[in-house]
């Protein structure tokens, strides 16, 4: 059934809808089945993102009319649709009015993903009105309350050098908190990689109180303070409470030194939404392990990775992971820096929309997946500044010299950085970076050919 010529309205101009402030506008790359018309397939995808079914029904009214999801703008050469959802569509909490992401994902990616007259299709931006926009939580805590932990300047205070302690599973309780000492004896943050949590061969009754005594005593060795995140991800939102109860009570006087991690993909929105309600005044980790699936390039269906993010500052992320903008070894490339972009400042452009966030708290960007000293100068010449929070995990235990220099490693790699100064010339005089070069021959061929030269190494 042709449903044009209810859900297409290709006579609606974009900016008067934004300026009209009714609408939720989504931005898809489309392609319907081989048989199937471009706007007739756009039309049903928004019939079924909304008001609409498979056939006419009796019930409905000229109000449900009126609510209906419009497409209005195509072009079906680069297989562009953008749909206009009014925003009384969105389910509202009970409890307090608030909107909820559970309900944005149902009407935007729910079952028209499924649609046996579309090929693929994916959003890749959206744009939130300001009114609409104001009903989510958004985040608490960012980049700068770990800064004013870390008694840190609280603009432009610089990278949290980060790691995730490594094997990501295997450790037991007295070795991972061993591993923690060593590296915050150089670093700042150390988070649970997104599998760890209460594994039967290192119980987090056991595990945490050893990490605790890690952190006071490489306090009281360096004099400053240090940070965790502790994955408390859990199908059930009483465990995820639980978790986050027992680790803020064992961690005592340290405790606002703690962040809370949830695997915000696999546990969904709900998980996050517990976490940040539950604990606002901890740091909400958000990690995204599984993104992928949907996220990829190679997919066609879901949302992009800029989508995800978005959604999570709206959520209330203080943090989420970024990727490495094709620094590192996950999928990325440069562009992607338009991500942290729409994260960190209150107005930025999209693929498609330029969107305001009303002074909604920032969200961090978290980097890591195979960074090391080495590939921070690119990468922050590429972000045009270092305000972010870096986790490597084999950049820094992977160095020749241990966790410690591997961390000292990643923090001088920045000051050269912040200073102008070529990453060769500096590591001549700091021994962890110029270790890191022999920790990391392939990087540093790759990106500084004259090193051993200059650092004197024979190769």
């Amino acid at each position: 059934m042709d449903q044009s010529t209810r859900y297409a309205r290709l006579e609606l101009k974009e900016a008067d809808l934004i300026a009209n402030g009714q609408h939720v506008l989504c931005a898809y790359i489309l392609k319907p089945k081989t048989g199937h018309g471009y706007l007739a397939t756009a039309a049903h995808f928004a019939a079924e993102s909304s008001t609409g079914t498979n056939v006419e029904v009796s019930t409905t009214d000229d109000f449900t009319r009126g609510v209906d999801a419009l497409v209005y703008e195509i072009e079906p050469e680069r297989e562009i649709t953008k749909i206009a959802f009014p925003i009384a569509l969105f389910d509202r909490n009970i409890t307090d009015g608030r909107a909820m992401m559970a309900s944005f994902l149902t009407l935007t990616i729910g079952n028209n993903q499924g649609m046996g007259d579309v090929e693929y299709a994916k959003m890749h931006d959206f744009y939130i009105p300001p009114g609409f926009l104001q009903l989510f939580d958004g985040p608490t805590m960012n980049i700068t309350d770990m800064w004013r932990v870390l008694r840190r300047p609280l603009v432009n205070g610089g990278m949290v050098v980060g790691t995730i302690i490594k094997p990501k599973l295997g450790l037991r309780p007295k070795p991972f908190a061993e591993a923690c000492h060593a590296f915050w004896l150089g670093g700042d943050f150390i988070k649970n990689d997104e599998p760890q949590g209460n594994q039967v061969y290192a119980p987090i009754r056991e595990t945490i109180p050893l990490v605790a005594d890690a952190m006071r005593r490489a306090q009281d060795a360096t004099g400053q303070a240090k940070l965790f995140s502790f994955n408390i991800t859990a199908d059930d939102p009483f465990e995820i409470i639980a978790r986050g109860e027992y680790i803020l009570e064992t961690f005592g006087e340290n405790a606002h030194h703690i962040a809370f991690l949830i695997d915000g993909y696999v546990a969904g929105t709900t998980a996050v939404t517990t976490c940040r309600r539950r604990f606002p005044n901890q740091f909400l980790h958000y990690h995204r392990a599984g993104h992928g699936a949907v996220t990829s390039p190679q997919s066609k269906r879901g949302y992009t990775t800029f989508v995800h993010c978005k959604m999570a500052r709206m959520l209330g992320a203080s943090g989420i992971h970024t990727g490495t903008m094709g620094y590192g070894k996950m999928e990325g490339e440069n562009e992607d820096k338009r991500i942290a972009y729409m994260l960190e400042r209150d107005a930025a452009q999209g693929p498609f929309y330029y969107q305001e966030w009303q002074s909604m708290k920032a969200t961090t960007p978290i980097v890591s997946g195979g960074m090391n000293a080495l590939r921070l100068p690119g990468f922050f010449d590429n972000l045009g500044h270092s305000n972010v929070i870096q986790t490597s995990g084999g950049g820094a235990f992977g160095h020749v010299d241990g966790g410690t220099a591997g961390a000292i490693s990643l923090q001088q790699a920045q000051d050269a950085w912040q200073q102008s100064i070529d990453l060769v010339d500096y590591a001549k005089d700091h021994t962890e970076l110029r270790g890191a070069f022999i920790s990391f021959p392939a990087d540093a061929d790759k990106l500084y050919p004259a090193w051993r030269a200059a650092l004197k190494v024979g190769g």
